[in-house]
């Protein structure tokens, strides 16, 4: 295994295995995707990082290599994992559109979110040279193109063309920092 894996592994094992609502986020420490689990967090963000059974990774919504940070909010009882999750979602979707390619419906309730734990998933040094503009923009150039050929020649779907708008926004943004 290599380092980073060994990293990822023994960083995600700090991550709490309760249910809830985890968000991934992405270098700059902003969340790029917001999710719920009523299985255990860990579980379902080890599957989204390695890629096993994990949707948003197969539609090439997210790059793995942009997640640096996974933040969890445990709850105690599973009826309050939607209403967490639409405000969590909605709040961070206003700030920055999420590469989940939906929309949740506003909650008719105001949950408390609850504290969060947030897990740093790969090594600062690394997290550092992924910063540099010459690496970022043409991974993220390279994710936009796989998002665009998977809409093209697999499933053409309305929640994939909201990813790719999100994603065509970072491009911008790096593409910016780029120059």
């Amino acid at each position: 295994m290599s380092r980073a894996l060994a990293y990822r592994s023994e960083a995600l094992s700090a991550l709490t295995n309760e249910i809830g609502v985890y968000a991934l986020c992405d270098l700059d420490g902003h969340p790029i995707y917001v999710g719920q689990s009523v299985d255990g967090i860990r579980n379902r963000v080890r599957r989204h990082l390695t890629s096993a059974r994990s949707d948003v990774i197969a539609n090439r919504q997210i790059d793995v290599w942009e997640i640096a940070y996974v933040w969890a909010w445990p709850v105690g009882d599973v009826s309050d994992v939607q209403p967490l999750e639409d405000a969590v979602f909605n709040h961070f979707d206003a700030v920055q559109p999420l590469m989940n390619g939906k929309s949740l419906a506003p909650s008719l309730l105001t949950p408390e979110w609850p504290d969060k734990q947030e897990v740093q998933v790969i090594e600062e040094s690394d997290r550092q040279l992924r910063l540099d503009p010459a690496q970022r923009l043409p991974r993220q150039i390279q994710q936009y193109n796989l998002l665009v050929d998977y809409i093209l020649n697999v499933k053409d779907a309305g929640h994939l063309k909201i990813s790719l708008d999100a994603h065509f926004q970072r491009l911008v943004k790096y593409h910016q920092t780029f120059l």
